[in-house]
């Protein structure tokens, strides 16, 4: 029990921090931003609200202007199901790219954010 409530202190603490220092978006023409948006249609964040790791990819999200779908598997047992099914492991933040038929599933933070950034790079 008390390991339950240090990681629900933890996840306040992380999450009060995230929404004080929050990041802004960048400004882009509405070109730039369709032509990003397409970029980004087949994609979905499978995530925790409170995961530090999750946090990190929500604020590079932002900070880059990203539309992406994105699920809380603890709020959604079929999203968590399709997680673990298809992509293989219970594990978050993952990335389901979607990309012409064709189902990706990428893991661990800095590999996600590293793919959001050569999409931006690609756009401009």
């Amino acid at each position: 029990m008390p390991i339950r409530i240090a990681r629900k202190a933890i996840g306040a603490i992380i999450l009060g921090i995230d929404k004080v220092t929050s990041p802004r978006a960048p400004s882009r023409s509405s070109q730039q931003q369709a032509l990003i948006d397409q970029k980004t249609d087949g994609l979905k964040i499978y995530e925790m609200h409170a995961c530090p790791f999750c946090v990190k990819v929500r604020r590079e999200i932002k900070r880059l202007g990203l539309n992406i779908a994105r699920t809380d598997v603890k709020k959604h047992a079929d999203d968590m199901t399709t997680l673990i099914s298809e992509g293989g492991k219970f594990q978050v933040p993952c990335l389901r790219i979607e990309n012409q038929q064709q189902v990706t599933w990428l893991y661990e933070s800095d590999e996600i954010i590293k793919y959001f950034r050569n999409i931006c790079l690609e756009a401009n």
